[in-house]
């Protein structure tokens, strides 16, 4: 599969590690007859990275082999990802310009197979515009270098027979993806094969190297964020605006920015009124203003370059995004990227809402509206038959429709299976013959990519959702926000892969240092669906292959909210665990760590002994063999007295009464970050009591796919609970997983509804502090601190009230980079995990840790976050309540 809505089952797939791995994988499929499927990252939405026959992912060609600032190009490899490329160039000043939303993970390769656009196509072209040379291998063995007036009499006849199709029928518009770029071959574009070759969509050429162009990077760039009453408007606006020599002008529909915040436990940015926007990129503010005048519309003007950031991360994110419907239902890919002249686009966007209508069908639009190109997901039923033709009826009556406006089928991201079926709407006979004969020239055998361009699949042919079954599924967890439905929370993954990143995200920790694609999120989803399928992994929950995909997931949650689809790996891979093990004995650690709090609960009956125990060499080491904990681990010491102990002997105060939540590790190992909770509440005027019964959130059981038990010790809690929430008391936890647990897993496991309810109560020390003592002003630290923030604060929880508490208090933050510790529980302590456990760690904590001068607090609310800093330096991490209970 790639990021469309179709799916292939290949022979196989290689990886190749250089050129003549590649080579020598295109003449093994050559020798025994076998179609080839050049690939990148797989971020494709119309199908073109999906094949039956030899996948090539060449993703491993990721060398830049050399760039020229006088001449300004690159040499790169196929497998170069952009932001990587971008990042190098960008030491010399300068920038390749297409940047579609999949910067961080797409790949040079597939952005010349798909002609790339992104969103400064307006400024900088489409990746045709910006490719000078290609290095190519055809499926017969000819390896040859193509660029501007190479000499192939086939082609250049190819051309001079056929000048008045080209001329009048190609690069009509900037945006004209559909089909074959062949006005290239034209005398007076230069007759450049290579560029003639770019959006062929791997169906002529393996692409083994490239030489594109840079550009400058602008010296400054403002950002124009104007107001409108819908996309219609929005798209009526941009005749006016292009004369002004924008960057970008790219749309935002306001349902896009509503989802993002339902979902998200950061606020969105604020933006100007309106139900769309369009985002205009310029390198001058005086042409921001004039166009801010002429328009008389509400907007802002943003120069500073972080919050720029945060509002094209929003933008970039709409594929994802808009793939759930408020109400939950499904919408799909199938209609992105058609474009038409920009002059034409309010009018094709109204007819568009028509046709839309009178199919019964829902789509939030976004895109290039610079450029005329529109994404849109559509709520079609791709599942049952019915709605299978349903959808193939909307795309032929949508295709006509482009064609009346003078559009392209395909502003970007190729024909792929969605659309190269319809291109006769958009293309006379003559032209679509040119097609077979280029193709021809290449692969004559046509063993390229069959089924893409020429000679295509059906637009309703190899869809993915035929392959799930209706299943029996009875699940541990409710899935509410997928109907209760695990088959289709599995196929909530669309494949937009930005889980692929290497950095910028919390997600995902594991992939970030193995580099592989099934320690991905992504990655793991498509084995889940594989697995729901049955075709590919036969064995069900039984399946080792799912396994050991899920093995590396760390449970670190941050793809719930770091994937735009808000995938959330850790649930499904404890659903895994539950059934895979289910009447099975489990691995070591699943009982001695998934049990812990029991375990903690007996040994703190004596914990001299039991840390004497800990302590000694031979008994540690026979106790870590036994639990199933690696050797090089230290296992953390139980404190003298447990923090409900301490907090029951104390002495109270007449403050307004809030639960404090006695978690495991704050109870049993690390009671002064309690102690220090206790004292900034009662500080801010409230009385901190503990529940009237020993309480868990199940934490430890549901991350080792324990879920039965899990259940009955929440429900337990529940109990213990009710009084306190009957009262409507407010719950502070101070551990961010455990509170993550209480929001999430056990509403989800137990589907009670006193278990929403707590959720609804229940906060950090500094969201309860935010809502519930606003008035309240924290000591003054007056320090500077490096700040990790627990993945489950990022995921699940937010850190805004953190950062707003800590300026109040003085703390000056250096936040780190979004990622995880690599602890992470009980992963980073099990053997097979504890290279990649550090690993992660060396990624951004431990290097920062080890750079602050003693002066600087290392702040980190999570438990395993301070367990690492502790085994891994000499320094010692504090739990916010610690840091500003020293200033009290």
């Amino acid at each position: 599969m790639d990021a469309s809505n179709y799916r292939q089952v290949p022979c196989a797939v290689v990886l190749p590690d250089g050129e003549d791995d590649a080579v020598a994988a295109v003449a093994a499929a050559r020798e025994f007859g076998v179609p080839l499927v050049p690939r990148g990252g797989g971020t494709s939405l119309a199908g073109n990275a999906t094949g039956g026959g030899l996948v090539l992912d060449l993703s491993r060609l990721n060398r830049i082999h050399a760039i020229d600032p006088g001449a300004r190009t690159a040499r790169v490899g196929p497998g170069v990802v952009l932001d990587d490329l971008r990042a190098a160039a960008g030491e010399h000043g300068l920038t390749f310009g297409p940047d579609p939303s999949t910067h961080s993970r797409c790949t040079l390769g597939g952005m010349i197979g798909n002609n790339s656009c992104g969103a400064h196509s307006v400024a900088w072209g489409t990746t045709l515009d910006n490719v000078v040379e290609l290095d190519v291998l055809t499926h017969d063995g000819r390896r040859l270098t193509v660029g501007a007036g190479t000499d192939v009499p086939e082609l250049r006849a190819l051309a001079d027979e056929n000048l008045a199709v080209l001329r009048t029928e190609f690069g009509r518009l900037g945006r004209q993806v559909s089909g074959y770029p062949l006005h290239a071959l034209l005398p007076e574009n230069g007759r450049n094969v290579a560029k003639a070759l770019v959006g062929t969509e791997g169906t002529c050429v393996v692409v083994l190297g490239a030489t594109v162009r840079l550009v400058p990077v602008p010296a400054a760039r403002v950002l124009l964020v104007l107001g409108f009453a819908d996309d219609v408007a929005a798209a009526d606006a941009v005749p006016s605006i292009l004369p002004h020599d924008p960057l970008t002008v790219e749309s935002l529909d306001e349902r896009i920015v509503a989802l993002w915040a339902s979902r998200n436990p950061e606020p969105p940015p604020e933006l100007p009124a309106g139900g769309a926007w369009l985002f205009v990129e310029l390198s001058d503010g005086a042409a921001a203003t004039a166009i801010a005048a002429e328009l008389g519309v509400p907007h802002q003007v943003l120069a500073d370059p972080g919050a720029q950031r945060t509002l094209w991360r929003l933008r970039e994110e709409g594929s994802g995004i808009s793939t759930r419907m408020a109400d939950g239902s499904e919408a799909w890919p199938g209609w992105e990227d058609t474009a038409v002249p920009p002059e034409r686009l309010g009018a094709y966007l109204r007819e568009l809402r028509a046709l839309l209508d009178r199919h019964g069908l829902r789509g939030l639009t976004y895109g290039h509206f610079g450029e005329g190109c529109i994404h849109i997901r559509i709520d079609w039923d791709l599942v049952s038959q019915d709605g299978v033709a349903a959808y193939r009826r909307f795309i032929e009556e949508g295709a006509d429709l482009v064609a009346r406006h003078g559009g392209s089928l395909s502003g970007e991201h190729g024909d792929g299976q969605v659309r190269a079926e319809l291109l006769p709407r958009m293309y006379s006979p003559a032209a679509l013959a040119l097609f077979e004969r280029f193709r021809a020239f290449w692969d004559p055998a046509g063993m390229m990519n069959p089924g893409m361009v020429v000679r295509p699949y059906r637009i309703d042919e190899n869809l993915r959702f035929a392959a799930l079954k209706p299943l029996p599924l009875t699940t541990a967890f409710s899935y509410p926000h997928d109907d209760g439905d695990f088959a289709q929370a599995a196929r909530r993954c669309v494949g937009v892969a930005k889980c692929r990143n290497h950095s910028g995200s919390v997600m995902c920790p594991s992939f970030q240092v193995t580099g592989e694609e099934k320690h991905s999120t992504r990655g793991r989803a498509r084995l889940l669906y594989e697995m729901l399928a049955g075709e590919v992994v036969t064995d069900g929950w039984r399946s080792e292959e799912v396994r050991d995909a899920l093995d590396l997931c760390l449970s670190c949650k941050g793809c719930a909210s770091d994937c735009p689809v808000n995938v959330d790996m850790a649930t499904y891979k404890a659903e895994f665990l539950h059934h895979h093990y289910r009447g099975r004995r489990r691995p070591a650690s699943h009982y001695s760590m998934g049990w812990l709090p029991l375990w903690l609960r007996l040994g703190s009956r004596t914990p001299r002994a039991a840390n004497a125990a800990l302590a000694s060499p031979r008994m540690s080491r026979a106790l870590k063999k036994i639990g199933g904990i690696a050797p090089r681990r230290d296992l953390p010491a139980l404190a003298p007295e447990p923090f409900t102990r301490w907090l029951r002997r104390s002495t109270r105060t007449r403050g307004r009464p809030v639960v404090l939540w006695p978690d495991t590790f704050t109870n049993f190992f690390t009671p002064e970050v309690g102690v220090a909770a206790v004292r900034v509440l009662r500080a801010a005027g409230f009385e901190p009591l503990l529940p009237k019964g020993s309480v868990c959130c199940g934490l430890t059981w549901v991350s080792t796919g324990q879920l039965s038990v899990a259940r009955r010790v929440m429900r337990r809690t529940l109990r213990v609970l009710e009084p306190a929430i009957a009262a409507g008391l407010p719950v502070v936890a101070l551990e961010p997983s455990c509170l993550s647990a209480l929001r999430g897993d056990v509403p989800d496991l137990t589907a009670d509804d006193r278990a929403r309810r707590l959720a609804d109560t229940s906060h950090t020390l500094a969201g309860f502090l935010a809502t519930h003592a606003p008035q309240w002003t924290p000591p003054r630290i007056d320090r500077t601190a490096v700040t990790q923030v627990h993945c489950h604060q990022h995921a699940t929880l937010g850190f805004t009230a953190e950062t707003r508490l800590l300026a109040d208090a003085g703390i000056t933050v250096d936040r780190l980079p979004a990622g995880c510790c690599g602890l992470a529980g009980n992963f980073g302590f099990e053997p097979d995990h504890y290279e990649v456990s550090q690993a992660l760690a060396e990624r951004a904590l431990l290097p920062a840790v080890r750079a602050a001068s003693p002066d600087t607090l290392v702040l980190a609310d999570g438990f395993s976050c301070r367990v690492q800093v502790a085994q891994n330096s000499d320094r010692r991490a504090v739990h916010l309540a610690e840091a500003l209970a020293a200033g009290l």
